[in-house]
């Protein structure tokens, strides 16, 4: 049974740092295309940044571009959202996401992709 498992989210004040996990199982990450995407209520779904397998580039949106820092450790099978600088507007529920990643770093999901259940992070003062 394929899993991807999120973890690592929370309450943090304006200016602090997160980190959020996802760890993969039944399945594995290393060729895949990975995408972190948000959602806040009342907005559509964005995307926060996507990893093409392809040439190792990650893409950000410019929202969070210079605060945030995506990886993965293949050998653990796991990705990372490294969160710093975090602002009000960033509250959100975040997703982990397998999938593609368009040229201009957008992603594209398909029947077919895993998804994380999705983690809250809540940034207060």
């Amino acid at each position: 049974q394929a899993q991807f498992v999120e973890s690592g989210g929370g309450l943090v004040q304006p200016g602090g740092s997160l980190r959020l996990s996802c760890a993969a199982s039944g399945f594995t990450l290393e060729y895949y295309d990975i995408a972190w995407l948000r959602q806040a209520p009342g907005k559509e779904r964005e995307g926060v940044s996507c990893f093409s397998s392809d040439d190792g580039s990650t893409t950000y949106s410019e929202l969070v571009k210079g605060r945030f820092t995506a990886s993965r450790d293949n050998a653990k099978n796991t990705v990372y959202l490294q969160m710093n600088s975090l602002k009000y507007e960033d509250t959100a529920i975040y997703y982990c996401a397998t999938g593609h990643c368009g040229n201009d770093g957008t992603y594209y999901g398909d029947d077919s992709a895993y998804w994380g259940q999705g983690i809250q992070v809540t940034v207060s003062s």
